[in-house]
């Protein structure tokens, strides 16, 4: 009891210390089928970022897959939709991983979230709502593919890191993810990330192809984020259940998750007119209710 105290006490804490920050970037990390190492890289990249001193939350919504907690080989206490049904708040069911990394476990999904009632939802978005201004960066992994949630998580959030790997039907899924969403929201932002290339060069000329079919097709733009090398340390790190950047720092995917961090955080100042984590709940609130 004294040890949920203090450790609520110390959340608390560190939310007052954080409303100095002008802006929380909500990202989502896409892609278009299963298989392509999506939430290992967010998993990855969240540690990366904090290293640069970002102050990072991750969030599980990867709906009836949710492994984060897997791949880091912890026994999360509480779930995500803990705080409707044993009426927790935000601070009482966040649970650190390595390197202090702080995550909200999936459970059974954000699928659930449809079925709340309005009253419950509403809870669960003011809970949820509290992370604007304590983290620099709110990370959501979400289902691949485009459910019906999915879609309203990619819209509602500043930033879509879009994860592929470099096989046709992988590029062709990615690109449909990039339509489907462009067809609702012009303005969204899509940086494409190509996953366990064999050589950099060719990441770079799959991204190149990928950027010019969006252009010609949908007549719009997307940012090439890079490519992370196929690497035999990621597959030992997932097999041991710890992150492949905390057990082999200098393995070439950890080396290019570096760069992408730095990358990234070039970012984090910019201050939106609108989003965040407020826009992201006002966002999704309004498409529940519609």
């Amino acid at each position: 009891m004294l040890n949920d105290q203090a450790y609520q006490l110390r959340q608390l804490s560190e939310s007052l210390a954080g409303r100095g920050r002008p802006f929380t970037r909500v990202v989502t990390v896409a892609s278009g089928k299963g298989g392509v190492g999506k939430s290992n890289f967010t998993l990855n990249f969240a540690l990366s970022l904090m290293e640069l001193g970002q102050k990072v939350v991750v969030i599980d919504l990867d709906i009836g897959m949710a492994n984060l907690d897997i791949l880091m080989g912890t026994a999360p206490r509480h779930h995500l939709f803990d705080m409707v049904r044993l009426r927790k708040n935000i601070w009482e069911v966040l649970e650190k991983g390595p390197r202090g990394l702080e995550y909200l476990a999936g459970g059974s999904g954000f699928q659930q979230l449809c079925k709340l009632e309005e009253e419950e939802r509403d809870y669960f978005f003011r809970e949820l709502e509290k992370l604007q201004g304590y983290a620099d960066i709110v990370l959501i992994d979400t289902g691949a593919g485009m459910t019906l949630e999915s879609q309203r998580c990619h819209l509602s959030a500043d930033d879509i890191i879009l994860l592929t790997t470099p096989e046709p039907t992988s590029m062709a899924d990615a690109y449909s993810v990039v339509k489907i969403l462009h067809n609702q929201k012009e303005t969204i932002s899509f940086h494409l990330l190509i996953n366990r290339v064999g050589h950099y060069r060719e990441g770079m000329e799959a991204a190149g192809k990928f950027k010019m079919a969006v252009q010609s097709f949908l007549n719009r733009d997307i940012k090439i984020f890079g490519a992370i090398p196929d690497d035999s340390a990621v597959t030992r790190s997932v097999l041991k259940q710890v992150p492949f950047y905390t057990a082999n720092p200098r393995s070439p995917a950890s080396l290019m998750m570096k760069k992408l961090a730095v990358r990234f955080s070039d970012g984090t100042a910019v201050n939106h007119e609108k989003g965040g984590m407020k826009g992201f709940i006002s966002s999704l609130t309004k498409m529940l209710r519609s």
